[in-house]
């Protein structure tokens, strides 16, 4: 039997203000692509939003695009939370023929773990003591967001992958204050 193979890849953007979704997905030639929705459900949200679209599309979502941010649309882009995202496409039959994802949006944490990055002062040779337990406490910052994203993403845990998000947050708090 003929059927669509359906899928997504959802990019970790750095562009606080929107989320890149691409289609992926193998389409038949014996069976007609009709209907393709996308419903995205931001995180802390109980209702998604349903976006109609072209199959092959390349979709850059705004806040309001989610209807997250209704006021000043077009002159003015609210950033879009970290957090769980449920992301889900389907194509008529939309009840049978769907792919539903949970991703874990970091952009904002990665955004601060670059600026302390770029605000250490490395140079091409050993770095003093200081500045190696630094970047030692920020590469342990940017395992535990990459393992909430597999904890989200690859093994369907999202509060563990939130438990692990919020204690990486916790953890670049504590690196960036100075007077602490």
């Amino acid at each position: 039997m003929a059927n669509h193979v359906l899928s997504l890849e959802v990019p970790t953007v750095m562009n606080a203000c929107i989320l890149s979704v691409i289609d992926t997905s193998v389409y038949s030639s014996l069976v007609p692509v009709t209907c393709p929705t996308l419903n995205v459900t931001p995180p802390g949200f109980s209702w998604s939003t349903q976006i109609e679209l072209t199959p092959g599309f390349s979709q850059i979502l705004t806040a309001c695009d989610l209807l997250m941010q209704l006021e000043q649309c077009g002159e003015v882009n609210a950033d879009l939370p970290d957090g769980v995202y449920i992301i889900k496409y389907s194509v008529s039959p939309n009840d049978i023929v769907y792919v539903e994802y949970n991703h874990l949006r970091i952009t904002k944490a990665l955004i601060r773990y670059n600026k302390v990055l770029c605000d250490l002062d490395l140079a091409a040779c050993e770095p003093s003591t200081a500045v190696k337990d630094k970047l030692a406490k920020l590469q342990k910052i940017r395992m535990y967001l990459d393992a909430a994203k597999a904890k989200v993403e690859f093994c369907h845990e999202p509060q563990k992958g939130m438990t692990l998000y919020n204690y990486a947050i916790k953890l670049l708090n504590k690196l960036e204050c100075v007077n602490c």
